[in-house]
């Protein structure tokens, strides 16, 4: 029986090689898609699996609220993990990461290089995330300051070979610079949030320990077997009351912490899943840049729906030409052939077609996968396609599209009357138009809220670019490292202000781009502490010409400057911070840092800033106060365009004159602004690519109902030319239940569309209004995109000779 299915799928193939080439091409194009975005997915949800404990490891975030300033970080104070060991037997372990040092230059030759992958970890790290050692003890290779682990890429990129513990590394530190590399492990895997090249000792960390109010640690515990961590958690309440609370008073005229939130503030501490950390989190100061689970919800759909859309295709193609095959079927139940039979023989070749296409699609998305990874901002590779859990989906994929795309045909086919068919009397019924039709809505609908998406996307992206954020990101040319210059900081910037095009320079890392040095500070406007007189905010060191260079905007005041010599006593705020201390006129008025409660230093407002975008714009702007101060990290330099070549080819001379052997690293301000939208841009690329090609994928399946109705209707179109109608005419007629459709489809679409998108728009503080103009638009893209699909069908069957068309039925 078998060999029969595959001798009448093959020649069916063959017969209808137009039929066969549209149908393999959508169900392979659709394969590919939802192959890719598969790839995409699983490896987002693989993220931090692979450790052995992760079941049992969580991350304790820090949720905070004071005087109107809110922080939602991933830290917590150095102390806290090793206090809730102590009180909770509940924690096997905890360890924690240190990385507020940034990046660190290693000496390779007589060259520095700067590397970013760093970090400064607890010698309990290897007990909590355990990880395949290549060399050494990973229980005691941290025990020790100025101790490193490396990875076995770094070990041959520095020494040529993984044999290299004892041996030592130089980094470019004032003191204590010399590292012995104690241990070398395997390269952690990319799908981890903690992927680091060098693993430094805690020992070496220079802080002032034992700050309580203080957070600036990653803090994991490993919890053990058995434990709830939601009732875990319960705890934290108890911790903050025992320890928290007590330092909070010596500096703030606070009874209980019922009292502290009573005032509108918060304190609040939970526990993230290891597992959930990628996917999940929207903390700030995140060791490596999140995913998002709403991205993967939409890539899903995306995925689904483009294949549905494929197998909707299949559908209405295998049916518009079933007049082609009602004789056979005829024939066959004459001969005795029982509908089983033909419903089995109809899937198999479904089947055959779709595996077909899926060999089709496997090649694609192999060539496609590099672009794909370009765009998605990933490294996966095609050996993947062959991996687990993809490798059951392969095998398992074409039998459920086959069966899928495949049912409707085979029921309709094989429901034939012998005796109609073979007197030509065959009909199709209004059933089988009506879900045909409704196919086709789907299709269209589906494409119509794509397209809404895809505008939606790239309105917002253009808002942001355009938005006033309060500062002028442009030509803003960044030198990173300048702290390694030392003492030759103000000469370098001398120099380079002497360059011609170079209109100013400001030396600091407070930057109003995320990714930038952070610093909040508690102040008062009393010297007596309480809920209602202070407030958290972020606490900036910058020179004279900071405001100057990065185009920033008093509202009153003055700026810093050289002819006052009280001006290390002096501070500028923003806007926000007027409204949250209430100050009506706040040039004048004391503000005080509670750095040390016994001697508060007093600081004088002298200006107030119009309010700038520091952070992106899924945030508000929060309190912020600007100091005078040295920051030596970056040096940022207002420049003309047309002399940014010569700029940086000079900087770049200046360097290597001033820091010999160590590297010369340059951005603009305004790259560093598009990257904090880098999620966004590519998802924007990502729905457009797949938009285009579900409208394709629609597309055919509204030439399959296209010419399914021609064919139905030759016999009409014959007589109503004979009777004098016009090709015009007949085109018009022919695609005025295709405008119903495609009206019907965005009826349908339109409210889903803005639903879908309103809620996108939602993680925007700043964002755009769904306009109806961006639904107007894809409604006549769609309807246009389906009047060019449908007039080729319907200017042939117009102009097919009258005489050609009744002689057919």
């Amino acid at each position: 029986m078998l060999k029969n299915f595959f001798k009448i799928a093959y020649r069916n193939l063959v017969k209808n090689k137009v039929l066969s080439f549209i149908n393999i091409t959508g169900l392979a194009i659709g394969l590919s898609c939802f192959l890719m975005i598969a790839l995409y997915v699983i490896d987002e949800l693989s993220y931090d699996r692979f450790y052995p404990n992760a079941g049992r490891i969580y991350r304790i975030n820090s949720d905070m609220r004071f005087g109107g300033s809110e922080m939602n970080i991933t830290q917590t104070s150095d102390m806290m993990g090793s206090l809730l060991k102590k009180d909770y037997p509940q924690v096997q372990e905890y360890t924690r990461l240190y990385t507020s040092d940034g990046s660190k230059l290693i000496k390779k030759g007589n060259e520095f290089i700067n590397e970013q992958k760093v970090v400064n970890a607890d010698s309990t790290f290897f007990t909590v995330f355990t990880l395949p050692a290549i060399a050494g003890d990973l229980k005691t290779c941290l025990n020790e300051p100025n101790t490193v682990v490396i990875n076995e890429s770094t070990a041959k990129k520095y020494f040529g070979n993984t044999n290299v513990v004892g041996k030592t590394i130089e980094t470019k530190e004032d003191k204590n610079n010399i590292y012995k590399v104690t241990a070398v492990i395997k390269d952690i895997p990319h799908n981890s949030h903690l992927n680091f090249d060098f693993i430094f000792s805690m020992k070496n960390v220079d802080y002032q320990w034992g700050q309580l109010t203080s957070h600036n640690f990653h803090t994991y515990l490993l919890l053990k077997p058995g434990t709830d961590y939601k009732a875990f958690e319960k705890n934290f309440d108890v911790y903050v009351d025992r320890y928290v609370l007590p330092e909070v008073k010596q500096f703030m005229q606070i009874k209980s912490m019922d009292e502290f939130k009573k005032s509108g503030n918060k304190l609040h501490y939970s526990l993230m899943p290891l597992t959930k950390i990628h996917l999940y989190s929207i903390q700030n100061f995140e060791i490596t840049p999140s995913g998002n689970i709403q991205y993967i919800y939409i890539f899903c759909a995306i995925a689904f729906f483009i294949l549905l859309i494929a197998c909707i295709n299949f559908m209405n193609l295998t049916t518009a030409r079933s007049a082609n095959r009602a004789k056979e079927v005829g024939i066959r139940k004459v001969l005795g052939t029982e509908r089983k039979e033909l419903i089995k023989q109809f899937i198999f070749e479904s089947v055959i077609v779709a595996f077909i296409s899926l060999l089709i699609a496997i090649i694609i998305a192999s060539l496609v996968l590099p672009l794909f990874n370009d765009v998605a901002d990933k490294s996966m590779q095609v050996t993947s396609l062959f991996s687990l859990p993809i490798l059951p989906l392969i095998f398992i994929l074409p039998v459920l599209v086959g069966i899928l795309a495949g049912s409707y045909p085979a029921f309709f086919l094989s429901a034939f009357r012998p005796i109609d068919v073979l007197k030509g009397k065959m009909r199709t019924g209004t059933k089988t138009v009506s879900l045909r039709s409704f196919l086709v809505v789907f299709q269209f609908a589906t494409s119509i809220i794509l397209i809404v998406g895809t505008i939606v996307i790239y309105r917002q992206l253009h808002y942001i670019q355009t938005k006033d954020i309060g500062y002028d990101k442009s030509q803003v040319l960044i030198i990173d490292n300048t702290n390694t210059l030392k003492d030759n900081v103000d000469a370098y910037k001398n120099k380079m202000l002497q360059q011609p095009g170079v209109t100013s320079t400001t030396v600091t890392s407070f930057l109003p781009v995320s990714e930038s040095s952070r610093s909040d500070n508690t102040y008062s406007t009393e010297t007596v502490v309480n809920t209602d007189n202070s407030l958290d905010m972020q606490s900036w060191r910058v020179d004279y010409e900071y405001l100057k260079t990065m185009g920033i905007q008093l509202k009153s005041g003055r700026n810093f400057s050289r002819d006052f010599g009280n001006d290390s006593s002096a501070v500028i705020i923003n806007e926000t911070t007027v409204q949250v201390l209430g100050f009506k006129e706040p040039l004048g008025k004391k503000i005080y840092s509670l750095g040390d409660p016994a001697h508060p230093k007093t600081y004088t407002i002298i200006g107030v800033v119009k309010n700038f975008n520091y952070e992106s714009l899924h945030k508000s702007i929060d309190p912020l106060a600007i100091f005078l101060g040295k920051n030596n990290l970056c040096i940022s330099l207002k420049v003309n365009a047309a002399d940014i070549p010569a700029i940086i080819k000079q900087a770049g001379i200046n360097w290597k004159d001033m820091a010999p052997g160590i590297p010369f690293s340059y951005r603009f301000l305004s790259d560093s602004f598009d990257h904090m939208y880098k999620a966004e841009q590519r998802v924007g690329k990502i729905a457009m690519i797949f938009s285009v090609l579900a409208i394709f994928i629609a597309c055919l399946g509204l030439f399959g109902l296209a010419t399914f109705i021609a064919e139905q209707r030759t016999k009409e179109i014959g007589i109503r030319k004979v009777l004098g109608a016009s090709v015009k005419g007949i085109v018009e007629m022919l695609s005025r239940d295709f405008i119903k459709l495609v009206i019907i489809s965005f009826i349908i679409s339109a409210p889903l569309a803005w639903f879908i998108m309103n809620k996108w728009l939602q993680d925007f503080v700043y964002r755009i209004n769904l306009s109806w103009w961006i639904f107007g638009i894809a409604g006549i893209s769609a309807l246009s995109i389906a009047l060019f699909t449908v007039s080729f069908q319907a200017i042939k069957a117009a102009i097919a000779n009258p005489v050609k068309s009744l002689r057919t039925e």
